[in-house]
């Protein structure tokens, strides 16, 4: 049986991807990622049997919420010690229409037979990946200009479903199913 490997996400919109890629300090060993790759994920699901994804789309599709404004600020990189692997932007202290958005996910997810990651969530847009190991002092200059960092709204009117597959130069994200918000602001 053929699987996917599936991820959740919600779609930053291009103009602010643009932006935030105009932030790249060009530090060797970081790849930014490119604007049409910047997103946030609600949940990674990994390889996922056709039967499943069936039972996920059908989950998802019964999801209602309604659209909200999510705030990007802040700036830092992950792990939070040692050499980082992510630079990332936050989302604002504690957003409660993401955070049940984040939850009908992870129930639909459940309801399909599939075990999401079961860590805490620290909602974040990954903004680059350090693909050498670099040290954590060559990135912080950059991270300390950017740590009160104010980048606006986003609105969220959908999110999605998406397929990765892995490759040498990056992972290439295909759009399986979009889910758009039952009511507005």
């Amino acid at each position: 049986m053929r699987s996917k490997r599936l991820f959740i996400a919600i779609d930053i919109p291009d103009a602010l991807a643009r932006t935030l890629g105009d932030l790249d300090p060009n530090l060797r060993g970081v790849r930014w990622l490119p604007p049409e790759d910047v997103h946030l994920t609600l949940s990674f699901l990994g390889d996922v049997s056709e039967d499943a994804e069936a039972r996920l789309r059908e989950n998802l599709g019964a999801i209602r919420f309604s659209a909200f404004f999510l705030p990007l600020a802040g700036m830092g990189a992950f792990p939070g010690k040692g050499w980082p692997n992510v630079i990332w932007i936050g989302v604002g202290p504690g957003h409660p229409h993401l955070f049940q958005l984040h939850k009908r996910v992870q129930d639909a997810a459940l309801a399909a037979g599939l075990e999401p990651d079961l860590r805490p969530w620290h909602p974040h847009i990954t903004l680059a990946r350090c693909r050498e190991k670099i040290s954590r002092e060559s990135v912080s200059p950059f991270l300390k200009a950017n740590v009160d960092l104010d980048a606006g709204m986003s609105r969220v009117e959908s999110f999605a479903l998406y397929s990765s597959e892995l490759k040498p130069e990056g992972s290439i994200h295909t759009r399986e199913l979009t889910i758009p918000c039952s009511g507005g602001l």
